[in-house]
């Protein structure tokens, strides 16, 4: 299996982030990615290399231009206001505000297409996410050129982000810019498999009303887990999109007894839906020591995940998402890829 890489993740770096009222130092930061690498290099699970340069239409399909154009240009902004430090967002688009306006100065750009304080802008953000796409993308084309598998180990991580709204660390959504490519160039149907702790409300909005693409995620439940108000087991899609969206929420403290019977699941409901290809949103935050999850997974469970989605027997897609036990993500990380390749 070929791994996707970039050094240039390393230009995002936020300089810390609120927890529970405390500035406190990053979860998402640059060691996260360095450590998977690390690990694929020992265990020798197949050749690191960089990504290939892909079109800026290659987001648009998936993204509204306006939102990208300001992750591109929102920190020259913030500086020309006289601004240093990350750029954050004061306020948040919320309910009987009005949606239909783009405000004009910085601070209303951010409150317009930021929804938390996870997501600061730095000087070289943009180069990050832009370059995360390109490793995204290159991945896909080498699935699509006939592998049967390939990683793209992307940092930030993307599936919070939705077609008009970025947060959750997250600034592009690289897992559903790449199921599009598919779907662009020959696919017919794609499934997204998201592993992640946390729900993949970007990916959920972005694909609500299509059938082309099945979302299976499993998370903690969003009565307690962020980002609260996405994720229950009602959320079904609408329209043609109606019973392509699959939720499958746990509470607090699930382990591989019950994630597993979950897992086993989604895998079936990918397998009737019989995509052409398989994304797999990989988020190793379900890990028992992640700082800011709950789930109680170990490190041979990741073993087991890996296996039971090289059983959907599709060309898969592994792109990168969360984990923040960061001395462990190498570990967990590369035994889903392991378990796939066994």
């Amino acid at each position: 299996m070929r791994t996707f890489y970039t050094d240039e993740h390393r230009l995002h770096h936020s300089s810390g982030e609120l927890v529970f009222g405390r500035l406190v130092p990053a979860f998402e930061k640059p060691e996260r990615a360095e450590v998977i690498r690390a690990r694929l290099q020992e265990r020798a699970v197949g050749e690191v290399g960089p990504p290939s340069a892909f079109p800026s239409e290659t987001i648009l399909r998936v993204h509204d231009a306006g939102m990208v154009r300001f992750l591109e240009t929102g920190y020259g902004e913030w500086q020309a206001a006289g601004r240093t430090g990350d750029a954050l967002a004061y306020a948040f688009r919320a309910r009987h505000m009005r949606d239909d306006r783009v405000p004009e100065f910085i601070d209303g750009k951010l409150s317009y297409y930021a929804f938390d304080v996870g997501v600061a802008l730095t000087p070289t953000t943009w180069q990050a996410i832009r370059r995360g796409v390109d490793v995204a993308l290159s991945a896909a084309e080498e699935v699509r050129s006939g592998q049967n598998s390939a990683f793209a180990l992307c940092r930030p991580p993307g599936h919070h982000v939705q077609r008009d709204q970025f947060g959750g660390y997250c600034y592009l959504n690289n897992a559903a810019i790449a199921a599009q490519y598919f779907l662009d160039r020959g696919a017919g149907r794609v499934a997204i498999l998201d592993v992640d702790y946390h729900h993949g409300n970007g990916t959920q909005e972005i694909f609500w009303n299509r059938s082309d693409v099945l979302l299976a995620s499993l998370h903690g439940d969003p009565n307690y887990e962020y980002p609260y108000l996405s994720g229950h087991a009602d959320e079904a899609g609408a329209g043609p999109g109606e019973g392509f969206n699959v939720n499958f929420p746990m509470p607090a403290g699930t382990a591989w007894d019950t994630y597993g019977a979950a897992h086993e699941a989604a895998c079936r409901r990918i397998e009737d839906y019989a995509p052409d290809v398989v994304v797999v949103s990989l988020g190793v935050d379900t890990y028992k020591k992640d700082p800011i999850s709950a789930f109680k997974l170990d490190h041979e469970d990741y073993l087991r995940m890996g296996e039971r989605i090289a059983r959907l027997g599709r060309p898969t897609l592994f792109v990168m998402e969360g984990g923040y036990a960061v001395a462990e993500i190498g570990i967990n990380t590369v035994n889903v890829l392991e378990g796939f390749l066994s």
